[in-house]
């Protein structure tokens, strides 16, 4: 029987079981034998990671080639304008490429567990949520994608892959699917 498990990764964990240094790993939160990443997430990115002990459905979840959509929500700084997101809309392009038109869209402030550290707060300049999904999975893509617009991102939350969603799942902790 395949296994796949969905996992609220922290701000700070790695997208792996084991490091030669100290970092955290999925080892200090999925004591389940034999079950790997499908796909990476950020150590500085949070969210939904899915696990499973398949090769072919992980195959299946993280290649580019199969498009799957993946949803973030995108703590950025300052207020989008219309043409900011029609840009991300279109596709941006990136030193590695144009990336595929992605759905994005304004969004209110969601209701998070709090993130430690905490993001870093300037009175002077605005802060805002956005909507972001993409079918391609490039290194550090989304955070590239919201620079290049002129929206930097300060905090980033990967909410849905495909059909599975992080709804009612604590940060560090985990579900059987």
């Amino acid at each position: 029987m395949t296994r796949l498990i969905a996992f609220n990764k922290p701000f700070g964990v790695l997208s792996q079981f084991t490091d030669g240094g100290a970092r955290p790993t999925l080892a200090g939160f999925v004591a389940v034998p034999g079950v790997y990443p499908a796909g990476r997430l950020d150590r500085d990115s949070e969210g939904l990671l899915l696990l499973t002990d398949d090769g072919r459905l992980q195959a299946r979840i993280a290649d580019p080639r199969f498009k799957l959509a993946k949803t973030y929500w995108v703590q950025v700084e300052g207020i989008p304008e219309p043409a900011q997101l029609a840009q991300l809309r279109h596709g941006v392009m990136l030193n590695d490429g144009p990336t595929l038109p992605a759905e994005a869209d304004m969004m209110a402030p969601p209701a998070l567990w709090p993130r430690d550290p905490p993001v870093r707060f300037r009175k002077s300049v605005p802060d805002s949520w956005i909507s972001l999904t993409i079918r391609e999975g490039r290194n550090r893509q989304v955070r590239r994608m919201t620079a290049a617009v002129g929206l930097p991102t300060l905090r980033l939350v990967r909410w849905r892959i495909g059909d599975w969603t992080l709804d009612g799942l604590p940060t560090g902790e985990w579900r059987q699917i």
